[in-house]
């Protein structure tokens, strides 16, 4: 079984939390028995979690060897200009080491099927922020934010949008769907 849910943001990729107070859990949002997450996505991430019921399956969806594409809608402070996109494109150093090349485009503005983010995003006038999409095929610990931060474009926002060949599209936050594994 394959699950693909739309992780909403302040949400841990996991079913329980030992913490004092609780933090919300997947646990909110799937009732169902033995799925467990294939990948993670942070606390203050947001967006597609695939979930299974499959071993073999989850490590296939998740060993770097079987290279699965993850693309991200992010939320930058600062407008990219053609340096930063291509220091992207081209892999960038990360204190562990460089990263593969990444897919990057800027985009105009967010996406129209975006929906708001609870809480909202910090605003500020003298700051411009910007959109842009990035597709990687590694998954290291907080590896998006990191990147984009080495490129002067520090994280505001960070929404994954597909793995592979499953996307987020038509799930609003909190909401799961069965996938096709």
């Amino acid at each position: 079984m394959l699950i693909a849910l739309n992780k909403p943001y302040g949400v841990l990729c996991q079913f329980t939390d030992r913490s004092v107070p609780p933090r919300p859990t997947l646990a909110a949002y799937v009732a169902l028995k033995d799925v467990y997450p294939a990948g993670r996505l942070d606390f203050d991430s947001e967006g597609l979690l695939l979930l299974t019921d499959d071993g073999a399956l989850a490590h296939r969806l998740t060993d770097p060897r079987h290279k699965q594409d993850k693309t991200y809608l992010v939320q930058v402070e600062g407008v990219p200009d053609a340096a930063a996109l291509a220091r992207l494109r081209n892999g960038v150093e990360l204190s562990d080491g460089p990263t593969l090349p990444a897919r990057v485009r800027a985009l105009d503005a967010a996406p129209d099927w975006l929906w708001p983010r609870d809480p909202p995003v910090r605003f500020r006038k003298s700051v411009p922020d910007s959109f842009i999409e990035l597709t990687i095929r590694e998954g290291r610990n907080r590896q998006v934010r990191r990147m984009t931060a080495a490129v002067g474009l520090p994280t505001l926002r960070l929404v994954r949008v597909a793995v592979g060949e499953h996307r987020l599209t038509g799930l609003a936050p909190g909401q799961w769907r069965h996938a096709n594994p």
